[in-house]
């Protein structure tokens, strides 16, 4: 009984209290109310942003984490292999000494013989070392290339650009539908806008050369200009590569543009999401082979 007197009581003090209130304060109040509501609204909505772009950020840098410990294992594969010829060649070595420790008499042409053959062995063992610290070297430069693009490049939905490393190569893949209006080589404004991304990095790198090429799908394609994908293919990769020239300064000596048409897909072609795929424009860096060959000349 107690609690039911107290309960109308609070109802009372409740309807007073509302009864005090002017229909203008109450007016005031409620488009207060729904300021704040409508600001605690939008907030929500940044945060949910905020926690997407995370989530992206993280799936990258997972991706790249995952790229960099595949090259580290290739890596270290070959220097284990190397590391076993050079561990094979000394215990040849070993077992020739111990034989010529068997021997009565050495000629002087058997001695000379025997330490030409000794020397080798060394300049073997130096020559991979320099191997195995020239490859360590080029595979942290393909590693923070790779990682400044993506830096430089930002949250752009991977299913429209892809930098990846395969076999020691960087490649950048880049949708058509991002590069190019549908069935021509005119490039969208988006595209100078990813394009001038990707110039600032490589404007960083003077001494790398690139290959620019263009890939269709298998769909037969013929215009007043084009014959067919071969021409669209080239068409296109000349486009983007005069563009890097023109509009961002890049050396042209350092550039090469290849149509490679519908030869080289990434997917299949029989179906629409196939055939997004497989219409991509891909930038190679180019190995810079000339250090290699200078590893390979013969010493004096």
């Amino acid at each position: 009984m107690k609690r039911q007197n107290t309960f109308f009581l609070f109802v009372f003090i409740l309807a007073t209290l509302f009864s005090c209130v002017s229909p203008k304060k109450l007016e005031q109040a409620e488009a207060k109310y729904s300021q704040l509501n409508g600001a605690y609204l939008d907030l929500q909505n940044k945060l949910r942003d905020c926690q997407g772009e995370a989530s992206g950020a993280k799936n990258k840098n997972t991706d790249l984490s995952n790229q960099l410990a595949n090259q580290k294992s290739a890596s270290e594969a070959m220097i284990n292999d190397l590391n076993r010829q050079i561990d094979f060649l000394k215990q040849n070595t070993t077992t020739v000494l111990g034989q010529l420790k068997d021997l009565s008499v050495v000629t002087g042409s058997q001695a000379e013989s025997i330490k030409k053959s000794l020397e080798n062995i060394g300049a073997k063992d130096n020559y991979i070392k320099g191997l195995q610290s020239t490859i360590a070297q080029k595979d942290s430069l393909n590693m923070t290339l790779v990682m400044n693009l993506k830096g430089a490049i930002g949250n752009i939905d991977d299913k429209d650009i892809n930098i990846k490393v395969d076999k020691g190569v960087v490649y950048i893949d880049i949708s058509d539908k991002l590069l190019f209006k549908s069935a021509s080589y005119e490039v969208t404004d988006r595209a100078k806008e990813v394009l001038g991304k990707v110039a600032k990095v490589l404007n960083a790198q003077p001494d790398i050369e690139f290959m620019v090429e263009g890939h269709t799908d298998s769909v037969a394609y013929k215009s007043p200009v084009l014959l067919d994908n071969w021409d669209l293919s080239v068409k296109r990769a000349t486009t983007i590569v005069r563009l890097l020239q023109t509009t961002y300064g890049l050396d042209p000596k350092r550039m090469t543009a290849a149509g490679r048409s519908q030869y080289l897909p990434v997917a299949d072609n029989t179906n629409p999401e196939g055939r997004a795929a497989n219409r991509r424009t891909r930038i190679v860096i180019l190995p810079q082979l000339d250090q290699f060959f200078k590893l390979l000349e013969k010493k004096e």
